[in-house]
């Protein structure tokens, strides 16, 4: 009896301590929870976790720790003033988000930074975080070097994973248009830490739109000493639409492995000091970056202005199937200084392939450089060129001192050694040459030669079907007809090229088009088709 007795208690004291246990874990099982801002109708004293309990301010957000899964809401349709503070970690399967609620037909919110804001939204210390359609404004009274529209940073954290920046509107950031000073930006990414290393890993910036931002769209701060390298990986910046920006597009600094695909930079005000150089897209002391499919117009920078660059201390560079068309300078630049080597590995093994130039090395007033804007510049000691496939349409300039160089290769502390010119169509509707003055094993092998040089480099395999190439190459005379016969756009938005460039196949055929018009050279339509 007394056995059946304590046989009877265990049981019960089993489903008591089961009955406790279902309690505590529906008590620490609930949802995520969501926070919203309505500066209208929100309050302060509010919790923050109903659309009727709504906070006012983004002063609520600043001593707030994101946790896995976690919302931040901002009301559509209305403005916020002041700084967005974000910090947060989620995770991979329960991500933070940072978003918008309300009727999807208003506008995004819309942050308005302080007069004296570096910036008007930040996120700091964070991962797995999504942060999507806002828009981001940071003009003040003055302008203020180092002034930002967002800024993403990582400090003596160790490796940030995983955020995603996507489809938001950052416009009218009132920086410095000099370099030196600070310069500004509408969106600053930063990685560093004295006491933690730290980087990002797959930062993704997508379907954004920057418009009239001084004096970049993006740049990166990172680790750039070679002697102290830790780059960030895997970054994507894809399909962003950058308007009305006088400097630089898209500048990733100490990073590896970085994609820029699908962005269009276009309408860039000619407002820089005469002193300034800027491009479109390029990285700075970075492995395997990749720069592809994308349209870069109207640079208007005193000094350089290509659409696309391989700078300093890079290495493993790719810039391929791009669109580019009247910039101040040219399609490409390739450089890098022949000094600095306690801290550079130099520029190496960069590729510049399958692209496309109407009309570009446009610079109508003098620089440092007087009026230089040669298709392709290569400077300093650059190794291991490769310059290849490319259209280079070079369009009558608009006044007789400009520059109509179609290659140069020149000094920067030193000289470009192994450079090869494969398989690439220049034409020149007025006359042009190639200057490679004191760089060393340059190879031209298999190019057109078409319209008028003053001189030609060595070239045994160049095509002569000089006939047949010229008739294809009045057919592209213009932009417009290039952009129709070449299929350059996806589609027309309001008589204006869209903001997404086309596909890998219209750019290719774009160039099969004009290789193939007359039947030119086997091996050239061999190359465009791979």
């Amino acid at each position: 009896m007394m056995k059946k007795i304590f046989v009877l208690f265990d049981f019960l004291l089993w489903v008591s301590c089961v009955a406790v246990g279902i309690q505590l874990s529906s008590c620490t099982s609930s949802s995520p929870s969501v926070y919203y801002i309505d500066p209208v109708n929100g309050n302060d004293a509010n919790s923050g976790r109903s659309v009727e309990e709504a906070w006012q301010s983004l002063e609520k957000v600043k001593n707030l720790s994101l946790t896995p899964g976690e919302q931040l809401l901002l009301k559509r349709g209305v403005t916020f003033n002041g700084e967005l503070e974000i910090c947060g970690k989620g995770t991979a399967a329960e991500p933070i988000v940072i978003a918008s609620y309300g009727d999807e037909k208003l506008s995004k919110p819309c942050i308005v930074g302080n007069d004296t804001s570096l910036y008007a939204a930040r996120i700091f210390n964070s991962e797995y975080l999504i942060m999507r359609d806002l828009e981001i404004v940071n003009t003040g009274k003055q302008p203020l070097p180092k002034r930002t529209g967002l800024k993403i940073e990582c400090k003596d954290y160790g490796i940030a994973h995983n955020i995603r920046i996507d489809g938001l509107t950052i416009r009218d950031v009132n920086g410095s248009y000099v370099k030196q000073l600070g310069g500004g930006s509408g969106i600053y990414i930063v990685n560093e830490g004295e006491q933690v290393k730290s980087c990002f890993d797959s930062l993704v910036i997508e379907n954004c739109h920057i418009l009239r931002c001084a004096r970049n769209a993006m740049i990166w701060s990172g680790y750039h000493d070679r002697r102290n390298w830790y780059p960030s990986k895997h970054t994507v910046v894809r399909g962003n639409l950058i308007e009305e920006v006088p400097g630089d597009g898209i500048v990733p600094i100490g990073c590896d492995s970085t994609l820029i695909e699908y962005n269009v930079m276009r309408n860039c005000p000619d407002v820089l000091p005469m002193t300034e150089a800027a491009a479109g897209f390029w990285p700075w002391s970075c492995d395997n970056t990749t720069i592809q499919f994308n349209h870069v117009s109207g640079h208007k920078a005193p000094w350089d202005a290509q659409a696309y660059d391989c700078d300093y201390n890079c290495r493993n560079t790719v810039i391929q199937y791009n669109y580019s068309h009247d910039n101040y300078g040219g399609l490409a630049l390739v450089c890098d200084s022949g000094n600095e080597r306690t801290y550079s590995l130099g520029n190496q093994h960069s590729s510049v392939r399958y692209n496309i130039s109407i009309g570009d090395g446009i610079r109508p007033k003098l620089t440092r450089q007087g009026m230089f804007s040669p298709s392709i510049h290569i400077a300093g000691r650059v190794e291991d060129t490769r310059i290849e496939r490319n259209i280079i349409h070079a369009n009558a300039k608009p006044g007789k001192d400009i520059d109509r160089s179609m290659i140069v290769s020149d000094n920067w502390d030193g000289y470009a050694v192994r450079t090869t010119f494969s398989q690439n169509i220049f034409y020149a509707a007025e006359p042009s040459l190639f200057d490679l003055t004191q760089s060393t094993d340059n190879v031209f092998e298999g190019n057109w030669y078409l319209g008028t040089y003053t001189s030609l480099p060595n070239d045994p395999a160049q095509a002569n079907e000089q006939e047949c190439s010229a008739a294809i190459l009045s057919e592209s005379r213009h932009t417009d007809t290039a952009r129709k016969k070449g299929g350059i756009f996806c589609r027309q938005n309001q008589g204006d090229c869209a903001a997404r460039p086309c596909s890998r196949s219209r750019l290719r055929f774009a160039w099969a088009w004009l290789c193939r018009r007359r039947h030119l050279c086997r091996s050239v339509r061999r190359s465009a088709s791979r």
